[in-house]
């Protein structure tokens, strides 16, 4: 077991290694100069050269390219992110002050998504071909169908908007109140959690109904175990090694759905931040969350394949 799980963290460095790299490059391979773009946003048409080279001299981008490549790896490795070229503060501390929100409310989409969907996939798969069955799939279809942002505008029209039962946008931090900070965050954990259910949904009902064909199922039940305990403890545990990998994956998109949720919701995290430092071309910022979310993802890979080991035996001897 601890051989497996050193393979699996070892793999993990030249990921980070090709991520990093790959960020580094993002601000190199922009079309035109980072400098002189930055220099274009202000209200002057009127550029002069020595700003263009001062602004270049501050970034860095002055000297050769593989020195600043060692210095941006050497500084991610220490935690130094950099500092924002607009408001001057380092990204580290930008991450600090937005991540409760993103945390939160990733985690609380996560649950609700787990929630529904391993329910419904399991309630598909034992009432195969019934009315539950495809009532669920129908759910499934529009949950891939409906975009996010869709679903967050109808619900804040009629819960914020025409009922006036919740906020319609910001956050409440959980230090200033537990009713606030949960009435803020219903809308949103609704929206992601509801669309990024129907793929956990999907895989669930396929995989327990493979499982269920299985001959130990039928054994089981002619033992005269309850339907529970065929569907839990039996057909529920031998169905997770896809589920937990459909689960590691959905991730992204939940990531992904706190983008667009936050900046519809005007919720003050990291996806919100992202956006702000691409419309300003802020490039330590948006190098900064990049990697932060990258290496994320890393991680949550390495802890699904480590999971993976107690899940089934087997894999840690292959």
């Amino acid at each position: 077991m601890r051989g497996y799980i050193l393979r699996r963290t070892l793999a993990a460095i030249p990921v980070l290694f090709f991520v990093a790299t790959f960020i580094f490059l993002l601000l190199h391979l922009t079309p035109g100069d980072p400098a002189y773009l930055l220099l274009g946003e202000s209200e002057s048409d009127w550029i002069m050269i020595e700003d263009i080279e001062e602004l270049r001299a501050h970034l860095g981008l002055d000297r050769p390219l593989h020195e600043q490549y060692v210095k941006f790896l050497w500084s991610s490795v220490r935690g130094d992110l950099g500092t924002s070229i607009f408001t001057g503060q380092p990204v580290t501390d930008l991450f600090a002050q937005r991540f409760e929100a993103t945390f939160v409310l990733g985690v609380a989409s996560k649950i609700v998504a787990l929630g529904v969907a391993i329910p419904l996939g399991i309630l598909a798969a034992w009432k195969a071909n019934s009315i539950w069955d495809r009532g669920i799939m129908m759910y499934v279809v529009l949950g891939f169908s409906v975009p996010a942002y869709w679903l967050a505008y109808n619900l804040i029209f009629l819960f914020a908007v025409n009922l006036g039962w919740l906020p319609a946008v910001g956050y409440s931090p959980f230090s200033e109140g537990v009713g606030d900070w949960a009435r803020h965050l219903v809308l949103p954990v609704v929206t992601i959690g509801l669309t990024s259910a129907a793929l956990t949904a999907r895989i669930t009902r396929a995989t327990m109904l493979e499982v269920l064909r299985e001959d130990y199922i039928r054994t089981a039940r002619a033992k005269g175990l309850s339907e529970r305990l065929v569907l839990l403890r039996h057909a529920l545990k031998n169905a997770s090694i896809p589920i937990v990998t459909i689960i590691g994956l959905g991730l992204a998109t939940i990531i992904s759905g706190i983008v667009i949720i936050e900046v519809v919701f005007a919720i003050p995290g990291m996806g919100r931040a992202l956006v702000e430092a691409i419309l300003k071309r802020d490039y330590p910022v948006i190098q900064g969350l990049i990697l932060v979310t990258a290496t994320t993802f890393v991680f949550i890979n390495l802890a699904t394949d480590i999971l993976y080991a107690y899940l089934d035996p087997r894999i840690r001897y292959g």
